[in-house]
């Protein structure tokens, strides 16, 4: 066990616990939720950084770090749709798209090609605005200015058209990777 992979078992532990404080009666309890998945979205790069800086990158943590990323995501879109059935389309493009992508980066590595999909300015674009527009959206409650409920709406919006965008680029490099082969 290294720092890094314990980090990642952290982001992992966070995910029931957002979902539980968010549906909590506990006073400003989607605060204490968007707190929570905030410092969960944190350590997505603070373990990264301790793998580097450390030299403890492993395959086991190449594996569990993307999928914690993954649950984290998913778990919370899910739960905001249903508070909120309007998030629907935007949060099942996003969920098509990661399931997809983590598809596409597993079949590449059988293939050899594994850096062909590695992580591009496109997905990183992508998961910046997911993560701002999820906290946003957590954040509101019915009393607070509409605008901001906007403002988290209009951002998961941007974020499923990042997320079709970048897994395109993604098939795109993976094709020619390939050599643009059919099978």
């Amino acid at each position: 066990m290294n720092w890094a992979n314990l980090v990642t078992y952290i982001r992992l532990g966070l995910i029931p616990l957002v979902a539980w404080v968010f549906y909590s009666d506990l006073p400003w309890a989607n605060w204490w939720a968007a707190g929570l998945f905030t410092l969960a979205s944190l350590s997505d790069w603070l373990d990264g950084y301790l793998a580097r800086r450390n030299n403890q990158t492993s395959a086991f943590g190449a594996f569990l770090d993307p999928v914690a990323d993954k649950l984290l995501v998913v778990m919370v879109l899910l739960l905001l749709v249903a508070y909120q059935p309007s998030l629907l389309l935007a949060s099942a493009v996003i969920i098509m798209r990661e399931l997809l992508v983590s598809a596409l980066r597993e079949w590449m590595a059988t293939q050899g090609h594994r850096d062909a999909v590695a992580v591009a300015f496109a997905g990183k674009l992508k998961t910046t605005v997911q993560m701002v527009a999820i906290i946003v959206l957590l954040l509101y409650v019915p009393y607070f200015p509409r605008w901001i409920w906007h403002l988290g709406f209009v951002l998961i919006h941007i974020a499923a058209a990042l997320s079709v965008y970048s897994m395109v680029a993604y098939f795109r490099s993976a094709w020619s990777n390939m050599g643009g082969e059919s099978s």
